[in-house]
């Protein structure tokens, strides 16, 4: 088995906004080792969560391949990709996206009702890995926002993905609460050999990691190795 979870070739990705065209990404080469837990920062508009999403299979390059655990990601048909993505990769966002008329249960139920089967045992078990058994039947409005983001890393961790993805998984919380989802984060990766991959403005937060890529004009202007 290779030690490479994710690698990159030369992508590129550009949007147009009327009728000029912006390069978001230009010709990006990254290769992430099983079980890593990489940081992507730098300032707003740098691309970073576009790489992100790339990386993730939620958003197709123009040019240039993404593989994951050994698949060509935008090689798959649809169907196929779909299916990767729901037992391979787990994502977690800024906004928790979590269905307001679900329980915490339910919610993080959901990727096992996607992939077919009944995971209500295994939606427990992902949440009491991240501190949230006793509030299982609480709808999202009856929790705070570190509560929410909590439920959505258990829902993305239901399936035992292979990777993590997190898009300012703290940009919506205060410091204590931003701190602890970190750490819960790190955890997970370091306690299951799950690679993780974060988008974060915080440069602090990105110091607990084990490597740092700073992205500015789609391009990665440096290699911070962090001890």
């Amino acid at each position: 088995m290779s030690d490479v979870m994710i690698e990159t070739v030369d992508l590129h990705r550009s949007y147009r906004i009327g009728n000029k065209s912006i390069e978001v990404l230009r010709g990006i080469d990254l290769c992430i080792q099983r079980g890593e837990r990489l940081f992507l920062c730098g300032p707003s508009g740098a691309g970073k969560t576009t790489l992100l999403y790339t990386l993730a299979g939620l958003e197709r390059p123009e040019r240039g391949s993404v593989r994951v655990d050994g698949a060509d990601l935008y090689a798959l048909g649809r169907r196929e990709q779909a299916r990767f993505r729901n037992a391979r990769i787990g994502y977690v966002f800024q906004n928790y996206h979590l269905l307001p008329e679900l329980t915490a249960l339910e919610n993080v139920a959901v990727p096992g009702a996607i992939a077919g089967r009944d995971s209500t045992s295994a939606a427990m078990h992902a949440l009491a890995r991240v501190g949230l058994a006793d509030r299982a039947e609480h709808l999202p409005a009856e929790l705070s926002g570190g509560e929410q983001q909590r439920v959505a890393i258990a829902r993305a961790i239901v399936n035992e993905p292979k990777v993590l993805f997190a898009d300012e998984p703290t940009g919506n919380l205060d410091s204590n609460n931003s701190t602890e989802i970190m750490k819960i984060l790190l955890d997970l990766a370091t306690e299951h050999g799950v690679t993780l991959v974060v988008v974060t403005h915080d440069h602090q937060l990105a110091k607990a990691g084990d490597r740092t890529l700073v992205i500015r004009d789609g391009a990665i202007h440096a290699h911070e190795h962090v001890a």
